[in-house]
C-alpha cells in the first residue's frame, strides 16, 4: 500500500473543533477547566463509538463459527499482572527537562538529544527512569500491600485466564478465537492528538488459538481478514499499510508483529496490531496459578498448549481514525463549501434526517409520523427549522447519509423525496418502498474514492 497520500495538520484542529461544536466529543470536567487526556462523548459521539463497536463485534462474532465472545473484569487478581510481565516490565523510560519539568520518552528523543542529554526545548535533561504504566488502586478498606490491585492495562489478559471456562461451556474446538471489548488504562505521560493516546480507552481484541505449526498460516489469514475489514467499513485504502516490527521491536511475548497504520492528519499512526504470542501466555499462567492449561484434541488425544494469534485495535483510536477519514471539505459551488462527514451507513450516528418541507398544511404531522416509523429500523432525527438547504448541511456535517423530505406531493401522491449526502442527488421514492430502499441503499453502499 503506498504512503504517497499528503497530511494536513489543521485539518485536526478543524476535527477537534467539530466535535466540540456538533456534540461528538468533548474535554472531560470541562466546566474545571477539563482533565488531561480524558474525554467525554457526547450526544453523537457515543452513537458513533458503539456504532463501530457493534460493527466490529458482527465482523468478530456473528460472522464466524469459531468466534466466542467474552466480557472480563476490569479488575482482575494481581498475580494475573505478575504472570504477564506487566509487574516488572511495563514501563517507559522517561526523563525530565530540569527547567520547564515537562516529561519527554527517552526512545521519542533524537540522537543528538540523547547523546548531549538536552531537551526538545534546548534545556538539560535528567537522568533516565523506568516509569511503570499500570494505575495501582486499593481493594477493600485497608490501603496495604496486601490489598493492591491494578486498573487493567489490556484486555488480552482477561482472555487468557478465561481459556478453560470458555474450552469447557462452549465446546469450542482448536482454531478458535475469542473476542472482547473493554476498558483499558495507561498512565501515559505523553497524550497528544486528542484521543489518540489517552490513559483510559477502549480495545477490541480477539485472541485465535491455534495448534503449533499452524501459527504462522493464521497469522497470515488474520493479516488479511483485518485489512478487508477496514475495506468494508469504506476506509480510503491508500491510507493504510501494513508496518512490521523489527527484531529489537518485537515485544517479549511475540514471535511475529505487524501494526496496521492509518494516516491520520499527524502522519502515519498504529491503529491496530496483529502478533504471533506464541504459547508465552498460556504458559505464563499455568505457571503461576500452579495448574494446566493447555487444549485436548478429542480426536487425536494429542494435549498441547496453543498459540495465539492476537489482533488488538483500539475504539477510541477507531472512532478517530474514521472522524479523520470521512472528513471532507468540498467546493459545491462559487464561494460555497460544504462540510461533510462521509461516514459509512452503518456506523453514522444519525442515518436518516426527516424534515417537512414547511411547518404547515399538515406537513409537520406527516413528517413526524414518518419519523416514528422509521425509527423501528434506523437512527432518524427530525428536523422542522430553518431553510431546507441549511437543514441539509448540517446533516452533512455530522455524516447522515440520508435525508428524507416532506412535501405537497407527499400528502397528494404518497411519495417523499430521498437525498443522498455524498452525491447530494435526490430521488422521488414512494411512501410504501421508503424503507426497503433505505436498507439497500446501506447494503449496497460503497464510497466514490475508496
Amino acid at each position: 500500500m503506498s504512503n504517497e497520500p499528503t497530511v494536513d495538520p489543521k485539518t485536526m484542529e478543524k476535527i477537534v473543533s467539530l466535535c466540540k461544536r456538533r456534540g461528538f466529543i468533548f474535554p472531560s470536567s470541562e466546566i474545571y477547566g477539563g482533565l488531561a487526556s480524558a474525554w467525554d462523548y457526547g450526544p453523537l459521539g457515543v452513537e458513533l463509538k458503539n456504532r463501530l463497536q457493534r460493527f466490529w463485534w458482527r465482523e468478530m462474532t456473528q460472522l464466524h463459527d469459531n468466534i466466542v465472545g467474552l466480557d472480563a473484569a476490569i479488575l482482575m487478581h494481581p498475580t494475573v499482572w505478575k504472570a504477564s510481565g506487566h509487574v516488572d516490565s511495563f514501563s517507559d523510560t522517561m526523563v525530565e527537562d530540569t527547567v520547564t519539568n515537562e516529561r519527554y520518552r527517552w526512545d521519542h528523543l533524537t540522537d543528538e538529544q540523547r547523546e548531549t542529554k538536552t531537551s526538545p526545548k534546548g534545556n538539560p535533561l535528567s537522568e533516565p527512569r523506568e516509569f511503570n504504566l499500570m494505575f495501582k488502586t486499593h481493594l477493600g478498606p485497608a490501603s496495604d500491600s496486601g490489598s493492591t490491585v491494578y486498573l487493567r492495562p489490556e484486555t488480552a489478559q482477561g482472555i487468557y485466564v478465561n481459556f478453560k471456562n470458555v474450552v469447557q461451556t462452549s465446546r469450542v474446538k482448536i482454531p478458535f478465537g475469542i473476542a472482547q471489548v473493554g476498558k483499558a488504562f495507561r498512565n501515559e505521560i505523553v497524550t497528544k492528538n486528542f484521543i489518540f493516546r489517552t490513559v483510559e480507552f477502549e480495545q477490541m481484541e480477539m485472541q485465535y488459538f491455534v495448534k503449533p505449526g499452524e501459527d504462522d498460516r493464521w497469522f497470515e489469514f488474520w493479516k488479511a481478514e483485518r485489512l478487508k475489514y477496514y475495506e468494508k467499513l469504506g476506509i480510503r485504502q491508500d491510507h493504510l499499510r501494513f508496518e512490521e516490527h523489527g527484531p529489537d521491536e518485537l515485544a517479549h511475548y511475540a514471535k511475529a508483529a505487524f501494526d496496521i497504520q492509518y494516516l491520520f492528519p499527524f502522519g502515519w499512526q498504529e491503529l491496530e496490531g496483529i502478533h504471533n504470542r506464541t504459547d508465552f501466555d498460556l504458559a505464563r499462567h499455568s505457571e503461576f496459578c500452579g495448574k494446566e492449561i493447555n487444549y485436548l484434541d478429542e480426536e487425536t488425544k494429542e494435549r498441547y498448549i496453543p498459540y495465539i494469534v492476537e489482533t488488538s485495535a483500539g475504539l477510541t483510536r477507531s472512532v478517530l481514525m474514521v472522524l479523520s477519514d470521512a472528513y471532507e471539505e468540498e467546493e459545491v459551488g462559487e464561494n460555497d463549501v460544504r462540510t461533510v462527514l462521509r461516514f459509512h451507513p452503518m456506523i453514522a450516528p444519525v442515518q436518516v434526517g426527516v424534515f417537512p418541507l414547511v411547518k404547515k398544511d399538515g406537513l409537520a404531522e406527516k413528517a413526524r409520523e414518518i419519523e416514528m416509523a422509521l425509527r423501528e429500523d434506523f437512527s432518524t432525527f427530525y428536523d422542522q427549522s430553518g431553510a431546507i438547504g441549511r437543514r441539509y448541511r448540517r446533516q452533512d456535517e455530522i455524516g447522515t447519509p440520508f435525508c428524507v423530505t416532506i412535501d405537497y406531493e407527499t400528502m397528494e401522491q404518497g411519495t417523499v423525496t430521498l437525498r443522498h449526502r455524498d452525491s447530494m442527488e435526490q430521488e422521488r421514492v414512494s411512501l410504501g418502498e421508503l424503507g426497503q430502499r433505505l436498507r439497500e441503499a446501506i447494503k449496497s453502499y460503497r464510497r466514490a474514492d475508496t
